[in-house]
């Protein structure tokens, strides 16, 4: 006998569509332009959540640079300075104090201009 698959051939549309929610012109009402959009909505997706570390990594080392030069340091020496000294704090926690808590970054950069 023939099976029919009418409810979850529906169910699977339903899903593409939904997922295409809020993209532009016949991808939003064509299944076949829907799914085309969903899968490459999906690698994007993946290959961004990826990308998203490298652009908050190099935001952070702008930020340190910024606010070490400020301070008569240049990001380079205040991070070899940093090693040298055995100062183990990260580039994000580093940037977040350089924003938000100048005093605690200015004691970091301080300590690494000693002899």
């Amino acid at each position: 006998m023939r099976v029919k698959r009418g409810a979850p051939a529906r169910n699977k549309h339903k899903k593409i569509l939904k997922a295409a929610k809020g993209m532009q012109h016949y991808r939003t009402r064509s299944y076949r332009l829907a799914k085309q959009g969903v899968i490459k909505s999906l690698q994007y997706s993946y290959r961004d959540r990826r990308n998203r570390k490298r652009d908050l990594r190099a935001l952070w080392i702008t930020r340190i640079n910024n606010a070490s030069r400020e301070l008569g340091l240049s990001y380079s020496q205040l991070i070899a300075g940093m090693k040298a000294k055995n100062i183990t704090v990260d580039r994000k926690i580093l940037a977040d104090l350089a924003v938000n808590n100048p005093g605690a970054f200015k004691a970091i950069v301080n300590t690494v201009k000693e002899k």
